[in-house]
């Protein structure tokens, strides 16, 4: 190599695991290979980062593309754009809101032709984990799932059914002999189900009456309830989007017990109130609800103790006519996976003062390290070159031109944000750029190292 390198970042200050640093980091072949202080050499490519932070490539846990067969509500194209626009290297695609869902080698390996075309940031991909698909789990892990995602209620998705209780338990079984971790949204199915339709027969179909089907009990039982299938069968469990902090802490001290369980959550539920969605309207519905203000700032207190693994961002766009409605009725999901790391830089370090290490962890680190996904996450010798330049101190009002989402959506038109991405690099190269998408989709399928 004779210290020519294909890019260095000079002058910047490096977010790593062990620390801020400043210092200059250099990319060949796609890989870190040099991380120093006037580091020697020269470079194909060399970016001035004075006064930008420079923050591993963020990795979305949780996204809904739709890609293939929902096209009209996002696409790989543009929920991969969006994500690089916010600083984003890879996502983790859901096996639903596609059509069909990825329940089987076919439908993955239909996904997965459309990501190789299509996806500008690297991804990997859900299996779907239902009743009618239990014989098809070992084909899903040898084209490569990284995990497998069901529903203890009802998903909105009449091919994607919920996992009742005899299928969790054979369905987890066989998961802990493949190696391979159990997603679950965690909402008691009886209990939604027939307040749902208790509150459509007196025709209470306000955003109150939403909350009021949704309570918080039926995600603290349902939490407890997987714990125990998770304790039973030895199945590696994670709880996803956990909304209440009752249910973090009983994830909490299963994992005290030795229990594999860990939970990720979402931005709007560390940023929105129910207040704040009775004031938005349909745009902010989501399944599990968000919550009151007491049980927000629990959740702060959760995040700090280290007790959620990753942020994620649940962006689960739609063709906006499912959102015109009455509120009960309405298609429940949030756009949201451009702005996870201006909110976490925002609301967790400007408004809370968390550090920007615990961010990257929170936001790259651990959920490439729960996945297995191996060379991904940090900055350090070794990794991919991935990073997310950010002037953390500049401010901007997220405008509906700013979001590269098929519908230009968010509950977060009009807010204000401290700290802003300003270019995003994929194994060494640059993707987004000042505003603007400047490659051509360059992304690769991660799979788990097992």
């Amino acid at each position: 190599m004779s210290n020519r390198y294909d890019l260095i970042i000079r002058n910047g200050i490096l977010v790593c695991p062990d620390g801020l640093k400043q210092a200059d980091v250099a990319v060949y072949d796609e890989k870190i290979v040099a991380i120093a202080q006037d580091l020697s050499g020269d470079a194909k490519e060399t970016i001035d980062a004075t006064g930008k932070y420079v923050f591993p490539g963020t990795t979305d846990g949780h996204v809904h593309f739709n890609d293939p067969g929902r096209t009209e509500w996002e696409t790989i194209t543009t929920g991969s754009s969006a994500l690089a626009a916010g600083g984003g290297v890879a996502y983790f695609d859901m096996p639903l809101n596609c059509s069909p869902c990825t329940l089987d080698a076919k439908n993955f390996n239909a996904k997965l032709a459309v990501a190789q075309k299509d996806s500008l940031v690297d991804y990997g991909f859900w299996g779907g984990f239902t009743p009618k698909n239990l014989d098809k789990f070992d084909e899903l892990a040898e084209c490569g799932v990284i995990g497998f995602k069901a529903f203890s209620c009802n998903s909105g998705i009449d091919e994607f059914e919920r996992a009742d209780d005899y299928t969790t338990l054979v369905g987890m079984e066989k998961l802990a002999k493949l190696g391979l971790p159990l997603m679950v949204h965690c909402e008691n199915a009886e209990i939604t189900r027939d307040l749902t339709a208790l509150a459509l027969s007196n025709n209470k179909t306000t955003v109150r009456d939403y909350f009021a089907a949704r309570p918080p009990i039926t995600e603290i039982e349902n939490v407890s309830r997987m714990i125990s299938f998770a304790e039973e069968t030895s199945c590696k469990l994670i709880i996803a989007h956990i909304s209440t902090a009752k249910a973090v802490e009983l994830v909490t001290q299963a994992r005290n017990r030795g229990i594999d369980v860990c939970c990720e959550t979402i931005g709007h539920y560390l940023i929105l109130t129910d207040d704040d969605v009775e004031r938005m309207g349909t745009v902010a519905k989501c399944s599990p609800p968000i919550r009151d203000i007491a049980n927000q700032t629990k959740m702060w207190a959760r995040l700090l103790n280290s007790e959620i693994a990753f942020v994620s961002s649940d962006h689960s766009p739609c063709d906006p006519k499912l959102k015109d409605g009455e509120f009960l009725k309405v298609w429940g999901g949030i756009s949201a996976c451009q702005t996870t790391l201006p909110a976490m830089l925002t609301h967790a370090y400007h408004d809370r003062k968390v550090p920007l290490g615990d961010i990257a962890k929170l936001t790259s680190q651990n959920v490439n390290e729960i996945f297995r996904i191996q060379g991904k996450g940090k900055i350090a010798v070794g990794y991919d070159g991935d990073f997310a330049l950010v002037d953390l101190d500049k401010e901007f009002i997220l405008q509906p031109e700013d979001l590269f989402y098929k519908h230009k959506v968010s509950p977060y038109l009009g807010d204000s944000f401290r700290g802003s991405v300003t270019q995003t690099i994929l194994r060494g190269t640059t993707v987004f750029k000042d505003g603007k998408i400047v490659s051509k989709p360059i992304g690769r399928h991660l799979r788990p190292n097992l």
